[in-house]
């Protein structure tokens, strides 16, 4: 697994699929580590040439005490990129990645080819603030059982959730498994709440596809809406029954759309 060094951390990142086809950089949301993107990857790995980085503090990069704001992860994801010789490169970003990804837009264009904002939102508002005030109140002080089954709540359509009880207690029980870690995350909860790109948008030049999910809790429609409505030129998906992760609950559907998107640009 290549790695590059950046702003006091060490990134980690792999490379899948066959080099000389477009290249796709998939960059995972609050979690941080590239393989959430499962069950995506071997597909996008099939058709493209994918960046799979972890972010700092998340995975196999390495633990800094600083750094944690959406502006130095979309740095780390470029430095990513300009050491794998790789841009530029159509990003998918989902949730907090789709923050990143609109931050790399605008200040690392040479770097940009396209970029899908999945599940996303270009400013924590007052919605966003109390919910992951709620859930970084957990992570202080709940047992991690808990905290991860307060995420799942809010990351996974009701319906999906109701139909998968198995793949929900599969995945809070995983999770809970996972280091703790509970100061990162406060800080990586921190710089979602404090992301605010709103004003920027209209800046971003570069094709622009926005999907969500319906259903979604955590980054309601209407915030997937406002920012397709800020981008000039964008295109809007809406997955009907989709949650959070539409990537995961409706993963074909979820492909069909980026496939289309990235091979027409």
């Amino acid at each position: 697994m290549p790695h590059v060094e950046v702003e006091n951390a060490t990134i980690h990142y792999k490379l899948l699929g066959d080099p000389e086809k477009p290249k796709v950089m998939l960059i995972a949301g609050l979690g941080g580590v590239g393989m959430s993107w499962w069950p995506q990857v071997e597909r996008f790995a099939e058709r493209y040439h994918v960046v799979l980085p972890d972010h700092r503090g998340t995975g196999q990069s390495s633990r800094p005490a600083d750094g944690y704001t959406l502006t130095q992860n979309a740095q780390d994801m470029a430095e990513v990129l300009r050491h794998a010789g790789v841009g530029p490169a159509h990003i998918v970003g989902s949730s907090a990645g789709g923050a990143i990804a609109q931050i790399m837009a605008l200040g690392h264009i040479d770097l940009v080819r396209s970029v899908t904002l999945s599940s996303s939102f270009a400013r924590a508002d007052a919605y966003i603030r109390r919910e992951f005030s709620v859930l970084r109140y957990l992570m202080d002080q709940a047992d991690m059982l808990t905290v991860y089954a307060a995420f799942a709540m809010i990351l996974f359509a009701p319906e999906y959730a109701a139909r998968n009880p198995e793949t929900i207690e599969a995945w809070i029980d995983r999770a809970a498994q996972m280091p703790e870690e509970r100061e990162i995350w406060i800080k990586r909860i921190d710089m979602v709440m404090a992301h605010d790109e709103l004003a920027r948008l209209r800046a971003i030049r570069r094709p622009t596809c926005v999907i969500c999910g319906d259903r979604d809790v955590l980054a309601p429609l209407s915030l997937s809406e406002q920012v397709a409505q800020a981008i000039p030129g964008s295109e809007m998906h809406v997955i009907e029954a989709g949650g959070h992760q539409i990537h995961t609950e409706q993963d074909t559907r979820y492909f069909e759309i980026v496939r289309s998107f990235i091979d027409t640009h």
